[in-house]
């Protein structure tokens, strides 16, 4: 269970923090370009248009991502897929054609009387109806077939970036419109990888079939002459001319009382997501809630959201209300249309009945594919808003990953120490996203089977210097380095619970079968849970089931399974009493003698199990390292620590080692 590189690594977060680790999350995202350069608005838009020019910026983002699909990184089956999809369309509008050829001799030779004929055709009707159906459920399948390889394609490399280098913390900490990353992930890329593969078969399919059908009208149609006074006007192609003008007032009307389509469609989207979270925070929180008695409170705030949702739905409905209104009409308008306008050159003999029918249906398949568009605007509103928060997440993921390759903003490093110390920081600065400084200039050198504590006072910047070390915080200067083939676990104050078995609770992050059921059961009942050791393969909501103390015994046994060389505890124990923290920290320091511990704790009592003391005086410009005390005597190297105060409190010491001599 050891690992031969530097490999730090959190119990509870499964962090890998070494310079190699770090390049092959890097490899691992898919992107082999480096993110693309923000397109910054002119400063001299309007807030409206900077909000156009960023929406624009957007989709054009998705589609850079996106896109790689059909590139030689993407897809093997990608290119087949598509032509053989396309030839599909094709054969469907060739069976379409054959089906409109009959139509127009079935009517014919019923006007003739012919029953041969008649007979004939009904026989040749069945084998057009069955290639027609099975070229159209051919044609699902592969074009749905598109969609999930592209689905899962994008949604993995995506999945990969959010994951690589921990950048799925790191967008906790930093401004953006990112909010809700899961269900970007999810739901949005669903909509936003299915719609388009349906908007392109949808359009190739109608182009192939109006520009068919408009050539049968052309024929069948002829010039129609119209007799005005002494005046005679002929117009070529009558019925082609009419099938456009219709088709064209039909789309303009729909694109004039739907043009709010898209963005309403975007609102209702967001909302949507909002209330998804606020689901989530009220079942993730239940207890809490359910404690001090918030159900009134909660209530109040999911009316609100939820009444956010109602109203954008309310705007929606009267869009698709105006829409179906001209569409409706339009269909069945569109099948009586042909006929009028061919009666005349019927009656006058010089158009037969079968000619009627066929230029019937052929108008019928040229005015549904010219209102393609216009049946699908709907969907092609809700695909822009689903693209376009997507694309804000892989923006959000861009300007981490420039940040990790910039040196604008300031990245700590991680590497290797060229001494015998088990973890040093050389100069290390921690700053915000922004670059305000948090803590400034520490210099620390921890031996190996050093016991740290980390103190100060609330908002010195302990956690955050915490996280540094782990790997887990990237912004500011200088340098964390640990001796070459040592594992660093992090034990945070709220562990982390998957879900499953309590052996996969346990043995995260490893596989759950990593050890034998008798080792996790000595773990647990090292740590006070010897009574959860029968219900090891017992699949239960344990994130919910444990407390908060019995979920920190939990942590400690990992650590005694993983047997790591550096642990980082961040207030591990504060759920425990004193006495359970006790017995903690004496099975620690028992069962793994040699590990190296750095330690953020408030608790005085801490103290007694920890050999090194150095504290953070929270200044302005940043804390800085204002003390560094040995609880326990050892001998001191003169390079340990630099930027110490010129006094050190040997009364504090004494007293310290007192404590300590009393409890190990």
């Amino acid at each position: 269970m050891t690992d031969a590189k530097i490999r730090p690594k959190s119990v509870d977060g499964a962090r890998a923090g070494g310079a190699e680790e770090r390049r092959q999350g890097k490899a691992s995202t898919g992107e082999v370009a480096p993110p693309p350069e923000v397109a910054e608005p002119d400063p001299a838009l309007t807030p409206e248009e900077a909000e156009r020019v960023r929406k624009k910026y957007l989709l054009k983002r998705f589609w850079i991502s996106a896109r790689g699909y059909w590139s030689r990184r993407g897809d093997g089956f990608a290119w087949p897929c598509t032509i053989g999809l396309l030839i599909l369309i094709g054969a469907n509008v060739g069976f379409q054609y054959g089906i409109n050829i009959w139509n127009r001799k079935i009517f014919d030779a019923i006007e003739r009387h012919d029953a041969g004929v008649v007979y004939y055709l009904t026989a040749v009707f069945p084998p057009l109806v069955l290639g027609s159906v099975a070229l159209v459920t051919t044609q699902v399948y592969v074009r749905m077939m598109i969609q999930r390889r592209w689905r899962k394609w994008l949604t993995t490399a995506l999945i990969a970036r959010w994951l690589a280098n921990g950048r799925y913390y790191q967008l906790n900490l930093i401004g953006g419109d990112h909010k809700n990353p899961e269900a970007r992930i999810s739901e949005d890329m669903r909509i936003a990888t299915e719609s388009p593969v349906d908007f392109v078969a949808g359009v190739i399919s109608a182009f192939v079939s109006a520009s068919t059908f408009i050539v049968v009208l052309w024929t069948i149609g002829g010039a129609l002459s119209l007799p005005i006074g002494e005046m005679t006007i002929t117009i070529p192609g009558f019925l082609v001319v009419t099938a456009v003008l219709y088709a064209v007032i039909i789309s303009t009307t729909i694109a004039v009382i739907g043009r709010h389509f898209v963005q309403v469609s975007e609102v209702k989207n967001q909302v949507e997501a909002e209330f998804r979270y606020t689901l989530t925070h009220v079942r993730e929180n239940g207890e809490s809630i359910a404690l001090l008695g918030g159900e009134e409170e909660e209530r109040s705030d999911l009316d609100k959201t939820f009444g956010n949702v109602l109203r954008q739905w309310a705007l929606l409905a009267h869009q698709y209300m105006r829409t179906t209104f001209v569409s409706h009409g339009s269909m069945l308008f569109a099948p009586v249309v042909p006929v009028l306008l061919c009666a005349p050159k019927f009656l006058a003999g010089n158009m037969t009945l079968g000619e009627v029918m066929q230029a019937a249906s052929a108008f019928a398949i040229v005015q549904t594919a010219f209102g393609w568009l216009v049946d699908n605007y709907p969907r092609l509103a809700d695909w822009n808003a689903c693209a376009r928060r997507v694309a804000s997440l892989m923006m959000s993921l861009d300007g981490l990953e420039r940040a990790e390759q910039s040196d604008a903003l300031g990245r700590i490093q991680h590497g290797e120490t060229k001494s015998e110390a088990m973890l040093s920081l050389n100069d290390l600065s921690v700053s915000l996203d922004d670059g305000t400084a948090v803590v400034k200039e520490t210099q620390v050198e921890i031996d190996a089977g050093e016991r740290v504590l980390v103190a100060g006072e609330s908002g010195s910047g302990k956690s955050t210097l915490v996280r540094a070390i782990s790997g887990l915080w990237p912004w500011g200067h200088g340098s964390v380095d640990f001796h070459p083939g040592r594992r660093l676990f992090m034990l945070p104050q709220r562990p982390y619970i998957p879900s499953g078995t309590l052996r996969r609770a346990v043995a995260y992050p490893n596989a759950a079968d990593g050890w034998p059921s008798d080792e996790i059961k000595a773990a647990l009942k090292k740590v006070g849970l010897d009574y959860l050791q029968e219900k090891l393969e017992e699949e239960a909501p344990w994130d919910q089931i444990l407390s908060g103390g019995e979920k920190q015994r939990l942590a400690f046994a990992r650590l005694l399974l993983h047997q790591p060389d550096i642990i980082v505890f961040d207030e591990a124990t504060s759920a425990l009493d004193e006495k359970s923290q006790d017995r903690m920290m004496e099975m620690v320091i028992e069962e793994l003698p040699k590990v190296t511990i750095v330690s953020v704790a408030h608790r005085a009592e801490l103290e007694a199990y920890h050999s090194r003391k150095i504290t953070l005086e929270r200044r302005e410009g940043g804390a800085k390292l204002v003390s560094d005390i040995d609880l326990i005597p050892r001998r001191r190297k003169g390079n340990m620590l630099s930027r110490l105060l010129d006094t050190r409190p040997t009364d504090s010491r004494r007293s310290n080692k007192a404590a300590a001599r009393k409890k190990i």
